[in-house]
């Protein structure tokens, strides 16, 4: 029974349009819909612009900070995760590629990985990228941009 329910929410979550569950958070692919949730949990946007599957940086970003339950907890608590990918060898429809290039554009992204950090109300607070220390390091320098 038990197996059943998880298979149905599994199936389920695969259905919903522009979520990506990776690394235990579950990132959206829509910025207008991670808006409304943010303004609606009184949370921060994390929009990360990753290179995914070629970008040495981007795959550090990931490994030292975003993959750790660390910094999931944190972002669980305080942020709603949004991915703008432009990955090299994974495929994706032509609609998201020409989204992402906006988005890429309007927020000035000139290299990756860049993480946008916008407010609640969807207003751009900062505009970040990899550093050095992990997680927990990470986590202080987003409190500081945030508090800023």
């Amino acid at each position: 029974m038990y197996k059943r329910m998880i298979m149905l929410c599994l199936g389920i979550l695969l259905l919903i349009p522009n979520i990506t569950v990776a690394n235990d958070l579950i990132w959206s692919e829509d910025l207008d819909q991670a808006k409304v949730e943010a303004a609606k949990n009184n949370k921060y946007i994390f929009v990360s612009f990753s290179g995914s599957d070629w970008c040495h940086w981007c795959i550090k970003l990931d490994e030292e900070v975003l993959s750790t339950k660390e910094f999931q907890c944190y972002a669980e608590d305080k942020l709603v995760m949004v991915l703008v990918d432009f990955p090299k060898r994974k495929k994706q429809p032509q609609e998201l590629k020409i989204k992402n290039e906006e988005l890429a554009r309007k927020y000035r992204v000139r290299g990756f990985p860049s993480v946008a950090l916008l407010s609640p109300e969807g207003k751009l607070v900062s505009m970040t990228g990899y550093r050095r220390g992990g997680a927990e390091a990470y986590i202080e320098h987003l409190e500081l941009l945030i508090n800023q």
